[in-house]
């Protein structure tokens, strides 16, 4: 089989556009296109500007509106909540092909607490009299003040969950609201039970078109299977392979995302540190030239960056990072620092200065802030140069 050979630049745009960060492709169908696209979408408890599932049809459609993310995700049944990479929202199109983790939670038995005998039935018997519910309306979600200490009918409503009797249909307050499998899930789709093999071609073709070219580790982990899952489905998934200049590993592409260059415009946005783009920190690293670590789990003295850091996409490239926080109808970034690359001339470094500024004006209308403050910049000597340009 003939191996296309790629550089890593062209690696990195077709990656962009598949992420519907470089082009104008990303743009269409609006929140929904953005959930297909992707086919998963990161779920996350922090809320800084927004929350993460917010933050990501942002960053390709820019300001859209709370209610049409929900709505893109919940409304009428266009989705649903389970484990891919994950806690993620799917298209609900994708309920069919998540039936091998179902059956692999089935096998095991258990997952993280051991399901008490008798009180699954009774979840189902009050979800199937009083409708949709959430744990505190089943009766709580813990039995004690620890985080790990649920109750009864959390470990219940859970498990019901993994093995797909019951799916989360929305959220309210950010806790999950539950409804039975058999009223949630178009009657067409809860009857296909496809087998392992063809659930694995379907994820990998997906985590191929998402991607764009990747290697058998990117594709592994955009919904978190088994290498060795990849490696058995791969060639019927439709990927081709490709060699990348730089790449250590050989790597695979969607022959759509080889059809035609990857051109056009380049988005200049903050992403969620959960963004698909950038959610594998090892691809991140090798396609971007990027080091990027969540440090909200950090303690406060031992953070480099800030508790939830932002990278900053600009011109097709990872430019830096900062840390926002709201006061008010400010955007207060706590810490803002530019990549060495992106200072090392006058001009990159007046392009970056530029871009930055860019991203933060931007998201700073999005949630209703007038005005945007840098607190700490690296390199130092640009803060001055930073705000001057905000406060214009």
């Amino acid at each position: 089989m003939t191996v296309i050979e790629l550089s890593a630049d062209e690696a990195r745009r077709l990656q962009l556009r598949a992420q519907g960060l470089l082009g104008t492709d990303g743009r269409r169908g609006g929140v929904p296109g953005v959930l297909r696209r992707l086919g998963a979408v990161q779920l996350d408890t922090i809320s800084v500007l927004a929350r993460s599932h917010e933050l990501v049809p942002y960053a390709r459609l820019g300001p859209v509106g709370r209610a049409a993310v929900e709505k893109a995700y919940w409304g009428g049944g266009a989705g649903f909540e389970y484990w891919a990479h994950a806690a993620s929202v799917l298209p609900m199109s994708e309920w069919p092909y998540f039936a091998f983790r179902r059956r692999e939670f089935r096998r095991r038995g258990w997952r993280w607490h051991k399901v008490p005998e008798g009180v699954c039935d009774d979840v189902l018997k009050r979800l199937r009299v009083d409708g949709p519910l959430t744990t505190k309306e089943l009766g709580g979600a813990k039995s004690g003040a620890d985080w790990w200490q649920w109750s009864d009918h959390k470990i219940a409503i859970e498990w019901l969950l993994d093995i797909g009797e019951v799916v989360c249909v929305r959220r309210v307050g950010w806790r999950r609201v539950y409804d039975l499998a058999e009223r949630a899930v178009p009657a067409d789709l809860l009857a296909e039970d496809p087998d392992d093999e063809t659930c694995l071609t379907r994820l990998v073709a997906q985590a191929g078109r998402a991607l764009g070219v990747a290697t058998r580790a990117d594709l592994a982990d955009y919904f978190r299977i088994k290498a060795e899952q990849v490696d058995a489905v791969v060639e019927a998934a439709g990927l081709v392979p490709v060699r990348v200049a730089g790449w250590r590993n050989g790597a695979w592409a969607d022959p759509g995302a080889l059809s035609a260059p990857a051109r056009g415009r380049h988005a200049t946005t903050l992403l969620s540190p959960f963004d698909s783009l950038v959610w594998d920190r090892a691809r991140t690293s090798r396609v971007f030239g990027f080091d990027h670590r969540l440090e909200a789990y950090v303690p406060r003295a031992k953070r480099v960056h800030g508790y939830f850091t932002m990278p900053v996409l600009a011109g097709g490239r990872l430019i830096g990072r900062v840390d926002p926080a709201r006061e008010g109808a400010t955007l207060v970034v706590r810490q803002a620092s530019l990549e060495p690359w992106a200072t090392r001339t006058a001009a990159r470094a007046e392009s970056s200065v530029a871009a930055l500024c860019a991203a933060l004006r931007k998201a700073a209308e999005w949630v209703g802030c007038d005005t945007v403050r840098v607190e700490r910049m690296t390199p130092t000597d640009l803060l001055s140069n930073v705000n001057a340009r905000l406060a214009e």
